[in-house]
């Protein structure tokens, strides 16, 4: 399996991977997603940024994850807990991950993941930050048994609950 940077023409399987991550999150009544988010347009501006990428192994598409160096404002204001690390620390951030229904369970996010450490230690950054729905308890397990500690939880611009977790590399 490799971890590439996702190129305009992945577009449409990206999506199919998307509509599958919807779905899944529909039938665990998982309220997440379930607004036309992510759409065609933001996976659009994550690739022109160079900051979307998929996991591909003998040339299909396993899954898609979002891996950036951006500042998310949203973290600024976080609630009932604090990072691990102080405010002005420069982070990572992983958002957007999905797995193709038909490839879950072959390390498809483990890899994202080690590919994300890797890529910060790389660039000196020492702490990556992730949210997710308080109601998604497989991303919840995920990242606890993946080093992450909840921090607390920060509200999304369109005023959402999420769960804060960060992991100190």
């Amino acid at each position: 399996m490799i971890i590439r940077e996702t190129g305009e023409d992945d577009l449409g399987q990206v999506m199919t991977i998307i509509r599958m991550a919807q779905q899944s999150f529909r039938d665990q009544c998982v309220d997440q997603w379930q607004d036309g988010y992510p759409n065609e347009e933001v996976i659009l501006e994550d690739i022109r940024k160079g900051q979307s990428y998929v996991a591909e192994e003998k040339g299909i598409i396993l899954g898609t994850a979002v891996i950036s160096f951006e500042k998310e404002k949203t973290y600024d204001g976080i609630e009932n807990g604090q990072w691990l690390t102080p405010g002005d620390t420069k982070y990572m951030v992983i958002h957007r991950i999905a797995t193709h229904y038909e490839y879950k369970r072959r390390g498809t996010a483990g890899a994202f993941l080690e590919f994300a450490r890797e890529t910060a230690r790389r660039r000196g950054v020492l702490s990556i930050r992730i949210d997710t729905h308080p109601d998604n308890q497989i991303m919840q397990s995920w990242l606890c048994k993946n080093g992450f500690i909840y921090c607390g939880w920060i509200w999304l611009i369109n005023g959402s609950l999420r769960y804060a977790y960060e992991n100190v590399l």
